[in-house]
Formats: C-alpha cells, structure tokens, sequence
C-alpha cells in the first residue's frame, strides 16, 4: 500500500491551492483519512481529518480556509486551501488508516509530503 501526495508549490498570500493523495496498493478498505503539516522549526500539526462516511474535522484555527474532502471510488482525500498566508507554509503529509487486502488489521500509511509555500 502507498499514499502518493501531489499539489503542493508556491503561492502567493492570499492564494489557494488544492492538495491530492491518492491510495493505491492491495486496499481492501479505507477508514480514516486526513493531513498533517510540519513546518520548520514547529511541532507536527494536524490540520483536518476525515471520516469514511465523509465527517471532516479541521484545526480550529484552519477553519473557514481549508476543506477536506475524500473520493471513496479514487481512494483519494483532497485538501483545498484558500486564503493562504506564509504561516501555512509547511511540508504536509496525508495519511490513511487502511485494510490491506493481504493484512486484515487496520494500519496508518502515510505518504511521502508535499511542500507548500506561501510568500508574502
């Protein structure tokens, strides 16, 4: 099983961009998803979770900016970021608590990061 993260890059404060991670491998199913961010210097931070049954929880002080959202039939979760501002600038990982088929226990799988980065 692998999580593959794309979308993240550079941006100007005030700017959005839309994150994608996509699970792939023998998947038998998929229950939690969501994104961490680790920025330089901070402790690693939960930025928005995600339900199978599509329930989302965000950072309190990321709400209202980011949605997270999931595509069940793509083993994909999405993070859209709007209003972005040089805080957010991080290294944000994605990770899924996922059933492989060769493994029935539920594991974490985390992918690889994807950087973003806002300038002011």
């Amino acid at each position: 099983v692998q999580l593959q993260a794309s979308g993240g890059g550079l941006v100007q404060a005030g700017g959005s961009l839309r994150l994608s991670c996509a699970a792939s491998g023998s998947i038998f199913n998929i229950n939690g998803m969501g994104w961490y961010r680790l920025a330089p210097g901070k402790q690693r931070e939960l930025v928005a979770t995600i339900t199978s049954g599509g329930i989302a929880d965000y950072a309190d002080s990321l709400k209202g900016r980011f949605t997270i959202s999931r595509d069940n039939a793509k083993n994909t979760v999405y993070l859209q970021m709007n209003s972005l501002k040089p805080e957010d600038t991080a290294d944000y990982h994605c990770y899924a608590r996922i059933r492989s088929s060769s493994y029935p226990h539920w594991s974490d799988y985390w992918g690889q990061g994807t950087q973003v980065t806002v300038s002011s």
